[in-house]
């Protein structure tokens, strides 16, 4: 994808090389392994994460190291800036053509570990959005994850994909809708508690391709091959495709993020058809 020259965003923390002041957690073995696959593009989940690593980690340390840069770490940031921009941009854009106002979020960059609003994480959580400080965190390891473990067919894109979902995530939050799925699931069993959570997480996907939609008119900046490194990896963080590949067999009623066919087909309808108002993943649950 193009994405040199752009302006640079405000919202963006590169917290890598620096003390976050937090603790960084000692371990991680198969929690940690478990704790990624269940929370792999995180949304609102991102809230539960710092607890869950809290209860199954018994040794913390404080972090303090502090670095320079790399040059690689320098260009990464210039291009996660450039997305995070572009996001900035577009849902400005269609909140206006709403009659509503957009709130930038921000994104962090971090390694290992991390303090957020929702708790403390490990890189082992992959990226997540946390509504309680309206900020997406991410470990850029994970997308070397996502390839080699996963296997993602990788690339800019893939990453763009990424941060445009969890981005679409605030998007939920500032309409209400996360707050309102939170409502609906009291009181379910948790076979139709996770029934909604696809469909948060669904949409999330849409959004991403509402996103792309806007993006390629506003600044035509896809390249061949692009929308293809989108959908490697929302094959590849399809729960049927984690659990086959984990454990060998597939349950349904335990999804949380939908199948590998539901978050391309529903990233492509957004895609396709650029209208915000046709993501309702809600209906094909009632």
């Amino acid at each position: 994808m193009k994405w040199s020259g752009r302006r640079q965003s405000d919202n963006l923390e590169d917290r890598r090389g620096m003390s976050s002041g937090g603790k960084t957690v000692v371990g991680g073995g198969i929690i940690g392994i478990v704790i990624l696959l269940l929370n792999v593009f995180g949304g609102e989940n991102g809230q539960m994460v710092g607890n869950i690593l809290e209860q199954t980690q018994g040794t913390q340390t404080t972090q303090t190291e502090q670095r320079e840069l790399t040059a690689k770490e320098k260009e990464e940031k210039q291009f996660i800036n450039a997305i995070l921009v572009d996001t900035e941009d577009v849902w400005s854009k269609i909140f206006a053509e709403n009659n509503l106002q957009y709130k930038n979020p921000k994104l962090v960059l971090f390694q290992n570990a991390v303090e957020t609003a929702c708790g403390n994480a490990s890189s082992d959580s992959g990226p997540f959005y946390c509504p309680g400080d309206q900020k997406v965190y991410m470990d850029l390891a994970f997308f070397e994850e996502l390839k080699t473990k996963f296997g993602a067919q990788g690339g800019d894109f893939a990453t763009a994909y990424v941060i445009a979902h969890e981005i679409g995530h605030h998007v939920q939050t500032l309409l209400g809708t996360s707050d309102k799925m939170r409502r609906m699931q009291q009181g379910k069993s948790q076979a139709e508690a996770n029934k909604l959570s696809v469909a948060l997480e669904l949409q999330a996907d849409f959004y991403a391709g509402v996103w792309t939609h806007y993006n390629q008119q506003m600044n035509n900046f896809l390249e061949e091959g692009d929308i293809d490194e989108a959908l490697s990896a929302a094959q590849a963080v399809g729960d049927d495709a984690i659990q086959a590949k984990i454990q060998g067999h597939i349950v349904p009623e335990s999804f949380t993020h939908g199948t590998s066919a539901q978050r391309k087909a529903w990233f492509m309808k957004g895609y396709k058809t650029g209208d915000i108002k046709q993501g309702d993943t809600f209906a094909e649950i009632r």
